[in-house]
């Protein structure tokens, strides 16, 4: 008879673990007819009788056997169940092994193919750049993480907080000793917490700096105070009016505090490029040797005067008009502590508090084409047209300071920021973007973008990777937006409002100015707090400059509307939108109220940042 192992069956027609039971019971109830049946095919084979049907006293003797097979299957099934379990987790295991081998050769030939293969891919020099170290070797004594060119608010602020992140920082300045300049004279309350932010508010003390808590304004002998909304900051929280150079020196001392921050003097004369990337500078020290210096990132801060913009934007640069600088001593301002603006004409005047014993004024005249100081003439003009106009608490100071005869004069440049995303650099403050210094919102703006430059780069252990680096620059330019187009679109319309004019509209439109702002409440606090820097929204700022629009609309048909009137209206309402609407066309509409559909906001390192930005373009 042919042996018969029925355990065997079961396990191999149902192959897993989890069917036991059901084999077991296959076994027990169709073991006669699969023995029946395999008796009788073997003797056909034969050519014999087939057996008679198994007796009933056979059964117990196959119920024996058949406890015996099943114990045999089980031990069977438990040795292949240990053995599937091994091979299972071994095999796991090496493809674990090799496919991350693949991923990282994968990811390292990706790697390479981007940021070092150019032009001829079989150069051995190219493929010699896959070793950091040989960066080194091909660029020179690159000791420097990032050069920045230029030691003013911005330069030095960014030096320190470059700095503190572990950076080595190379700063190179044209000249270290104290500026003396006549704007960047006033911090505004949005820039103070920022200095706060980046741990550089103790550069505004020892150098004789005073609070700003508001701002008046003065029109044909009329007055109002319009105070900063400071009710939920901390007491200290406020603005800070200086000697621009003081304040300057002091920021230049605590950066050479950090032992990986080198400040040398030098003027830099081009950035030294090599395939489309920025690899450093080459600049002539003090005593004329020409010295190349190269670094992963270099930052372009050298101000208004840059004469390395050109090579990092597109400049449109235009020139409004030009403040004259006079410091009028031991003078009282009719409201201290606040920084004052008298609506003349034809431009506003400034003064404000830079010292215990010192007023700055600031003269705003339209053009490019002054009086000249050195044969009197600007003398004259100042005595015969702007000093009548002049509040009568502070005249006679202001006469003294004219006929001190240290008289000062310096363009106001406007200029968007359209940068060309070069790799390997970037330009910030007045060499970047510039809008009229009437606001002092210039220094606010240079910490602000500072701020949101440390963030994006704190993540980067090193900046030798070029993509990485340059997708965190692209995201800077957007993310800076929404605080930056806010203070340049506010600084530039309120300059055309302030501004006078033989235009019926415009006038309308100066006197609504005044008038709504005179209310108080939400119609003062909110354009102050646009202008501190203390809530910078876009959408803000074109709600109230409208609103002192449609106000002085109000102003017109009141009580009684007449044709002219509706025309002068009109036109106002227009005028308006001609203000407001090329500045924002020149800083970008998307870029100003759309920022999060710019894909550089994707790409930041922070979605905090990027939360932040879309709040503030609401």
């Amino acid at each position: 008879m042919v042996p018969i192992k029925p355990a065997t069956y079961s396990t191999i027609s149902l192959g897993f673990t989890g069917y036991r039971s059901h084999a077991t019971h296959y076994t027990h109830k169709t073991h006669n007819r699969i023995l029946s049946n395999t008796c009788h095919r073997s003797i056909n084979r034969r050519g014999q009788e087939p057996p008679p049907l198994i007796s009933s006293s056979s059964v117990p003797r196959l119920t024996s056997s058949t406890k015996v097979l099943t114990s045999k299957r089980k031990m069977m099934e438990n040795t292949i169940d240990n053995s599937y379990i091994v091979a299972t987790f071994f095999v796991s295991f090496l493809g674990f092994v090799v496919l991350s081998v693949l991923r990282r050769r994968t990811s390292y030939l990706i790697s390479y193919s981007k940021k070092y293969v150019s032009g001829n891919n079989n150069s051995s020099k190219n493929r010699s750049n896959l070793i950091r170290g040989e960066f080194r070797q091909r660029y020179g004594s690159v000791d420097d993480d990032v050069i920045i060119v230029g030691a003013g608010v911005a330069g030095a602020a960014l030096a320190h907080t470059l700095g503190k992140q572990g950076r080595k920082v190379r700063v190179i300045e044209r000249d270290l000793t104290e500026p003396d300049r006549i704007v960047g004279e006033l911090l505004q309350p949005g820039g103070y917490l920022k200095l706060i932010e980046l741990g550089l508010e103790d550069c505004v003390e020892e150098i004789d700096a005073q609070r700003v808590l508001g701002y008046a304004l003065f029109k044909d002998g009329k007055s109002t105070k319009l105070s900063y909304p400071l009710q939920k900051f901390h007491s200290d929280v406020s603005g800070r009016s200086f000697h621009n150079g003081r304040f300057i020196q002091k920021m230049r001392e605590k950066a050479t505090t950090l032992p990986n921050v080198k400040l040398e003097q030098g003027t830099v004369t081009n950035l030294l490029e090599d395939e489309g990337t920025v690899r450093g500078v080459q600049f002539k020290t003090k005593s004329g040797e020409i010295i190349n210096a190269f670094a992963p990132l270099t930052i372009v801060c050298d101000g208004c005067f840059s004469n390395l913009r050109r090579s990092l934007c597109k400049p449109q640069v235009d020139v409004p008009s030009c403040f004259v600088g006079l410091i009028l001593e031991n003078c009282d301002l009719p409201y201290p502590d606040h920084g004052h603006v008298i609506l003349a004409n034809p431009s506003p005047i400034l003064f404000y508090q830079i010292s215990k014993t010192e007023v700055r004024c600031l003269v705003d005249i339209p053009g490019q084409n002054l009086p000249s100081v050195a044969n009197g003439d600007m003398a004259k003009y100042l005595n015969s047209v702007v000093a009548p106009q002049v509040p009568v608490q502070v005249r006679n100071a202001f006469v003294a300071a004219i006929d001190k005869g240290n008289i000062r004069t310096m363009p106001n440049r406007t200029m968007p920021a359209v940068p060309v995303l070069p790799r390997g650099a970037l330009l910030m403050g007045d060499a970047f973007n510039m809008r009229h210094p009437l606001t002092g919102g210039g220094m606010t703006v240079a910490l602000s973008d500072i701020v949101e430059l440390r963030d994006l780069l704190k993540p980067l252990r090193d900046f030798t990777d070029a993509d990485s680096l340059s997708q965190n620059i692209e995201s800077f330019y957007t993310l800076r937006k929404p605080v930056a187009s806010t203070i340049n679109t506010l600084a530039g319309a309120l300059y055309r409002v302030f501004c006078a004019s033989s235009d019926e509209a415009m006038k309308e439109m100066r006197e609504a100015c005044f008038g709504y702002l005179s209310l108080g409440g939400g119609c003062a606090s909110g354009p102050v707090g646009l202008l501190s820097g203390l809530y910078p929204s876009p959408v803000q700022l074109v709600f109230h400059f409208f609103s002192v629009a449609v106000y002085g609309v109000f102003r017109l048909l009141l009580p009684l509307p007449s044709p002219n009137r509706l025309w002068i209206a009109a036109r106002l309402i227009l005028g308006a939108w001609g203000i407001i609407f090329p500045i924002i066309k020149d800083e970008g509409v998307r870029q100003m109220f759309f920022p999060a559909t710019f894909p550089a906001y994707y790409r930041g390192s922070s979605i905090v940042n990027f939360c932040l930005c879309v709040l503030f373009s609401l």
